[in-house]
């Protein structure tokens, strides 16, 4: 009996580091789930658009979307999601129109048609040669553009934020960090042990100096509600949160009154703030 029983301990072990070997070579997979069709662009939604095609630091060539909005206030520099590319944000890009916001959207490398291979450091150099083609090729002033992240994206719009300078920082659907995520998913193993990527939002916000606005829905699936108020409770002054319901990916389209709302509320106090420096500097 005691052989027996140390026979099939010795099985779960061997079954279990299985487990976690193949788990650990399958993370950039189910990080980064990029599509390479791109067979639909603002067009289809009647906006007119600026292809544009850029360079980050080490030379990879990207793309993206400039989507002008009349009279705009702020442009929006978007950093989308882990699966799919740009072209599933249309939805969102039509939302911030009819909100008078510009956009610029990119596709991270290996997405879309933009080149190279993803990986954790070069999102992050994407998102920086994003802003460096929107302030210096554009002209768009650093006090114009807010940047958002959603989901993955909220990480990298929050390292981006840290390292420059904005009007505002938005984050929706976003996790606290890489290793956090994992360990809500599989917690029965040592995911912080093994985490091939950091994406560590949390430490990210902290260093943000713009006003921030964290957007989450309590029924998130994916993310849990708890990680947006972590991030809420991180940023410093000021700062906004507005709860949704709905999914993951469509939380913001059935809340979406709320989520229009939330963003005007922002948007107005952003024009406020603005308003009220130009008159003390005056």
């Amino acid at each position: 009996m005691e052989s027996l029983a140390l026979t099939i301990i010795g099985m779960i072990f061997v079954a279990y580091m299985a487990l976690a070997v193949t788990l650990y070579y399958m993370q950039p997979s189910f990080l980064y789930a990029p599509v390479r069709e791109l067979p639909y662009t603002p067009a289809e939604l009647g906006l007119d658009f600026e292809e544009v095609f850029f360079q980050s630091a080490d030379r990879v060539k990207l793309h993206g979307w400039f989507i002008p909005a009349p009279n705009s206030d702020f442009t929006v520099l978007f950093c989308h999601t882990n699966a799919g590319n740009m072209m599933y944000q249309l939805d969102t890009i039509n939302i911030f129109y009819n909100l008078g916001l510009s956009c610029f959207i990119f596709d991270y490398r290996g997405y879309g048609v933009s080149e190279g291979k993803p990986s954790e450091d070069g999102t992050y150099l994407d998102a920086r040669a994003a802003y460096k083609w929107l302030t210096k090729k554009k002209g768009i002033s650093q006090d114009k553009i807010i940047i958002f992240g959603r989901s993955l994206g909220g990480s990298i719009a929050a390292y981006l934020a840290g390292k420059t300078k904005a009007r505002g920082l938005v984050l929706e659907s976003a996790f606290t960090s890489y290793p956090d995520i994992g360990s809500k998913f599989y917690p029965y193993m040592p995911v912080r042990w093994f985490a091939a990527f950091d994406y560590p939002t949390i430490d990210f916000v902290r260093k943000v100096k713009c006003p921030v606005l964290v957007i989450h829905s309590r029924t998130d699936e994916m993310i849990p509600f708890e990680f947006g108020l972590k991030l809420y409770e991180a940023a410093g002054e000021p700062k906004e949160f507005v709860e949704l319901y709905g999914g993951h990916n469509d939380g913001f389209l059935i809340s979406g009154e709320t989520y229009k709302k939330g963003w005007l509320k922002w948007l107005k106090s952003l024009k406020d703030s603005g308003q009220n420096k130009q008159k003390i500097s005056g």
